[in-house]
């Protein structure tokens, strides 16, 4: 085994601040490639073919294991994996509360030149340790500088952020409450949504000031089903995502982890919508006081990285009957107006209206131009408000579905 293999394996294993890399797949099998090369570094002739079989087994291990990531090359999976690694120093810079300590900085930089080491290995540096004219597969690998790419992110880190927040940008809730990444998020760009130029100028200002760490409100969508008002939100942190902007989706049954959810965010560099969909209540549901209790809480003031913006198809959130109107309850008129007021506690309230004909078909042009999709206008229009009819509704929704028909030949031939 060479000197320099040696080293490394004593430096993987001394990895400290970067611990947790160890136990990344194909660390792991270098390791353990390293492990089983030191182990018969003077193998008996009569046990050279044992040696010979383990050692390849360990190397194919290894490459096979960098395959499996999508990657042919070492050097940018290795910076991948060190820019978002989660570990005390990032969380550290993170927070801001408090410099990390010398200590601390020369760890971190021992084990940067550890994984700088291995990000610069080639086939050869490991073949070294077989037989001439062994075939054995390969990998690719080109001059990164680990350590100053990752001083870099770190300079930047409310751009970046860390860990699972690095890598991905739409969040959700899972059943043992914890955040876990979207793998196929909605991509929907702004640029794919027309119209309601006045309402989205409103959302992206309110949210470059939370960015900017200026005052931000929360925001209450409302509006009929399909005109947008999720994909606008989506599509907001998709233009925003390069300045640190990510989203986490709460279902209406999960309002009462917010406080929990907010502890995590607080102290993490970045800064994030806190996202409700299609949000509506009974007048006797827990989740409306747990919601009301939030924002009551003024989330943007107590959490200056979160915002919460929610989208109903109604006004005012609470489905108010006739019977509540009714009943020998003494303050009956402050009770209604608590429910119905629940909405006046978000900071900003917009309405996104069904649009008429004219805007209706624009979009369906739009749309049809963007598929490149011939057609002549009359008979576009016509079999779009055909479609419109038969769903009883003009939204953009119904026009991307109409768009869709088309491009799948399921719809009338109008070219």
């Amino acid at each position: 085994m060479t000197e320099k293999l040696h080293e490394l394996f004593l430096r993987i294993r001394a990895l400290s601040v970067l611990r947790e890399l160890r136990h990344d797949p194909v660390i792991e099998h270098l390791t353990n490639f390293l492990y089983t090369v030191q182990s018969h570094q003077i193998p008996a002739f009569n046990n050279i073919p044992t040696f010979i079989d383990g050692s390849v087994d360990a190397y194919t291990n290894f490459v096979f294991s960098l395959y499996e990531t999508g990657s042919v090359n070492l050097s940018r999976y290795i910076q991948n994996i060190v820019n978002n690694n989660e570990n005390i120093y990032i969380k550290l810079v993170g927070q801001g509360i408090k410099p990390p300590s010398t200590v601390l900085e020369k760890s971190l930089a021992e084990d940067l030149v550890t994984m700088q080491t291995v990000a610069s290995l080639t086939p050869n540096d490991l073949k070294s340790e077989f037989p001439v004219g062994t075939y054995l597969p390969e990998w690719e690998t080109e001059g990164i500088d680990i350590a100053g790419g990752y001083r870099e992110r770190i300079a930047s880190i409310g751009k970046y952020g860390y860990g699972i927040y690095a890598a991905y940008r739409m969040f959700y809730i899972n059943q043992d409450k914890q955040i876990v990444p979207v793998q196929n998020p909605d991509m929907t760009r702004l640029c794919d949504l027309i119209d309601y130029e006045r309402e989205k100028k409103i959302i992206i200002d309110n949210t470059k000031a939370l960015l900017e760490g200026k005052p931000a409100a929360n925001i209450l969508l409302t509006g009929d089903a399909g005109t947008g008002k999720s994909s606008t939100v989506k599509a907001v942190v998709n233009e925003l995502y390069d300045e640190g902007l990510r989203i986490l989706e709460v279902r209406k049954e999960q309002l009462h982890e917010i406080p929990a959810i907010l502890d995590e965010l607080t102290t993490n560099p970045l800064k994030f919508i806190i996202f409700i969909d299609d949000l509506s209540f009974s007048s006797d549901d827990d989740n409306f006081s747990a919601l009301k209790a939030v924002l009551e809480g003024s989330v943007s003031a107590k959490s200056q990285n979160v915002v919460i913006y929610a989208t109903s198809n109604r006004r005012h959130l609470v489905k108010e009957r006739f019977s509540d109107r009714e009943g020998d309850e003494i303050h009956l008129n402050d009770s209604i107006q608590e429910i119905v007021s629940l909405s006046e506690r978000f900071g900003i309230q917009i309405t996104f209206n069904r649009p008429d004909k004219n805007t209706y078909l624009d979009i369906v042009h739009h749309l049809a131009d963007a598929h490149g999709i011939k057609y002549i206008v009359e008979k576009l229009d016509m079999e779009a408000e055909k479609f419109a009819l038969r769903r009883s509704s003009r939204s953009a929704r119904a026009a991307k579905q109409f768009v869709d028909g088309l491009l799948a030949g399921s719809t009338a031939d109008i070219i």
